[in-house]
């Protein structure tokens, strides 16, 4: 299979007749093997049932059903888990991305890149509750990570399968799919696309999901800078508290010689022997991290590295995530 084209959906039931009738006309221009693979996200309307008489027509039409809704993150991870195209294309099914857009970001991925992530430059979203916490969320994140980008919402992407593959999803991990493979030393590109206002139904995502795109930015941030190494950050926050607390002790030894002040009242005692318990557990965090990243990369054959290209090598057309010593064996 040439493309795989996964889809997340939740209460899209009129939506999924047009979204489809959409898709066979793309697909028909493509020359290239496509399938569509749909998640239903534990819809509460007839959109499974929509579904079902679509895929009885049409074996390239691919349903997976969720038995509740678990989220667009869940849903987007099994999309890619169950697809089998060599470039897995990711978009919404609420009509707002434009299937016409995939044909240049298949073109893109031609190129050389290995992910293509949409911006929608002329977004038809009301300002006030979705385009402006979207501008502000995308500046910090943009700033925090390094990683330069104008749209991280965008789920129309196309990233080759074994990029795809590499990346574990969990809360709302979705939106930083660009970040997490460029961390993986993929090549993303960034490509303006068409956006259109929503017509039927109405939006899962509003501004209450701020507060958890924040706190996976925080996740992210760790996995990205500290997930091999836990020590360097617990480690560096605990040799800051030891300074502390010999700062505050001298400070309090000092007092205590050339003013003769009380020790046992002495608010620089206690911040001494508070900074010194602090450094103590931030070193034993670290060091629990240490042996936690060693048993994630060790028991799953996990590398924080990613190979991408073999020569000279048997067997070099196998899953590159493979261990060496896993591929010989």
């Amino acid at each position: 299979m040439d493309v795989s084209i996964v889809i997340p959906v939740y209460n899209e039931r009129e939506n999924i007749p047009l979204l489809y009738a959409q898709l066979d006309r793309v697909l028909a221009e493509l020359d290239r093997s496509c399938e569509v693979v749909i998640v239903d996200d534990g819809s509460t309307d007839d959109s499974f049932a929509r579904l079902r008489e679509l895929a009885q027509f049409d074996p390239r039409l691919k349903v997976v059903r969720f038995r509740r809704n678990f989220g667009q993150t869940a849903a987007m991870q099994a999309g890619i888990h169950y697809a089998s195209g060599d470039v897995i294309v990711t978009m919404d099914g609420d009509l707002q991305n434009d299937p016409q857009d995939i044909q240049m970001m298949l073109a893109k991925i031609d190129e050389g890149f290995d992910l293509v992530h949409g911006w929608r430059k002329d977004r038809q979203d009301p300002w006030l509750n979705r385009r402006l916490p979207s501008l502000l969320a995308n500046r910090l994140i943009s700033w925090v990570t390094g990683f330069p980008i104008h749209d991280l919402g965008c789920t129309l992407k196309a990233v080759r399968r074994e990029v795809a593959r590499e990346l574990e999803l969990y809360g709302e991990m979705h939106r930083f799919i660009p970040i997490l493979a460029h961390a993986r030393g993929a090549r993303c590109a960034e490509v303006v696309t068409r956006h259109h206002a929503r017509q039927f139904g109405r939006t899962k995502y509003g501004i209450s999901r701020t507060t958890r795109v924040i706190l996976d930015l925080m996740t992210v941030k760790y996995i990205l800078t500290y997930s091999a190494s836990p020590m360097k950050l617990f480690g560096a926050v605990g040799l800051c508290c030891v300074l502390l607390s010999g700062v505050a002790g001298l400070g309090t030894l000092g007092m205590k010689l050339l003013d003769a002040v009380d020790m046992t009242g002495n608010p620089l005692l206690l911040l001494t022997v508070f900074a010194m318990l602090a450094a103590i557990q931030f070193f034993s965090l670290g060091l629990l991290g240490e042996v936690n990243a060693r048993i994630y990369y060790g028991s799953r054959d996990k590398q924080h590295y990613a190979v991408r290209e073999l020569l000279n090598f048997p067997g070099e057309a196998e899953d590159l995530a493979v261990l060496p010593s896993r591929r010989a064996a």
